[in-house]
């Protein structure tokens, strides 16, 4: 049956609901709750700070709003599933995806789902949701969506806004049932982490950012190459300086955290700044390497033990760089190579590629 109103054609069900209009807004709906979901979450992984919080928050209210537009979007599913169209077992692996990544999402934050076979849910979680990508530009590209006037009508922003509110309201519901049931999820840390091994010197994991291994360090032969206005000169472990003791959170995007007792010289003791240098180089003996801006001189610390004895191989020995408020991947392990440079902190990837 065939419905024409002001020019526009839309299709009928067979119940006589009208389904292209409800299905164009949910496919709209649902697009931009998951890019956006997608973009938070991949703040979330780089927010090392308590004042990042509303991100994290932020990406968890995104996926509800998901989990809420599933029972319109099953509906739009089914139509189409009535209709002969190429790509319908891609759409369908989409949708199973999509379905699994919130499982492990809502699992892993609720601490039902910590880990499956031998991975935390965090990393089934992005690992499902990397998986998405492609197969959601697939979908756009091959569906598409056009734009009309009325997508931004009166209607359409209070639709919207009831999903968010509905979707704050369903985060606030969760995080209550959470405290209630004294769940796992309730002491999680603001990034999603779980604690483990605080003030243990081989408690916390010895997790490495991708594909970088545990190197055979000589403590006789290592030296640190340090590089400022002054120039450039190497020491010694024993050249490094008298250590003190700070404590500092680890946070790893693996999805644990501990607290820990570190012992170590404070950078702003080792390097001296020229007023054109901007960044601060941190190497490691593997190659991997991250770059700070030069006003996080004051907070950085390298370190040479924790909890009272010295780094173990797995953790850096000789030293490594403790970064408080900032993720796991910036604490530099086997810290090699230290420099001051003129180059803007900005200058590098996102994510260390190394």
């Amino acid at each position: 049956m065939r419905l024409r109103r002001g020019g526009h054609r839309r299709t009928a069900g067979p119940a006589g609901s009208v389904l292209h209009s409800p299905g164009r807004q949910t496919n709209q709906a649902l697009l931009v709750a998951l890019v956006l979901a997608f973009g938070t979450g991949v703040v979330t992984i780089a927010v090392g700070s308590p004042r990042g919080a509303w991100i994290a928050i932020g990406h968890g209210i995104l996926g509800l709003a998901v989990v809420l537009l599933v029972p319109w979007k099953s509906r739009v599913v089914r139509a189409g599933l009535r209709r002969p169209r190429f790509g319908r077992w891609l759409s369908l692996l989409l949708a199973g995806l999509a379905v699994l990544t919130l499982v492990a999402g809502i699992g892993y934050a609720t601490g039902l789902l910590r880990t499956l076979a031998g991975l935390t849910g965090m990393w089934w979680h992005i690992g499902l949701a990397l998986a998405l990508v492609p197969l959601v530009i697939w979908h756009v590209a091959a569906r598409g969506i056009k734009r009309r006037r009325t997508d931004l009508s009166r209607r359409a922003v209070l639709r919207v806004g009831l999903l968010g509110a509905s979707a704050v309201g369903l985060y606030a519901a969760l995080a209550g049932v959470v405290r209630v049931l004294a769940l796992p999820g309730g002491r999680r840390r603001f990034t999603g982490s779980y604690e483990t091994g605080s003030f243990q010197p081989d408690g916390y994991p010895p997790t490495i950012w991708l594909f970088d291994t545990v190197p055979i360090v000589d403590r006789q032969q290592w030296r640190l190459t340090i590089k400022d206005r002054t120039g450039s000169r190497a020491l010694t472990l024993d050249d490094v300086g008298t250590p003190f003791t700070s404590r500092a959170i680890i946070d790893c995007t693996s999805g644990w955290y501990a607290e820990q007792d570190w012992t170590g010289v404070p950078l702003s003791t080792l390097l001296h700044p020229g007023p054109k240098d901007r960044s601060i180089f941190v190497g490691s003996v593997t190659g991997y390497w991250v770059r700070f801006p030069i006003d996080d001189l004051d907070r950085l610390l390298l370190a040479t033990g924790v909890a009272g004895v010295p780094l173990s191989a797995e953790h850096g020995f000789p030293a490594r760089l403790v970064a408080p408020d900032r993720r796991g991947y910036w604490w530099v392990k086997w810290v090699d190579h230290i420099e001051l440079q003129t180059t803007p902190p900005w200058w590098q990837p996102p994510f260390p590629v190394t």
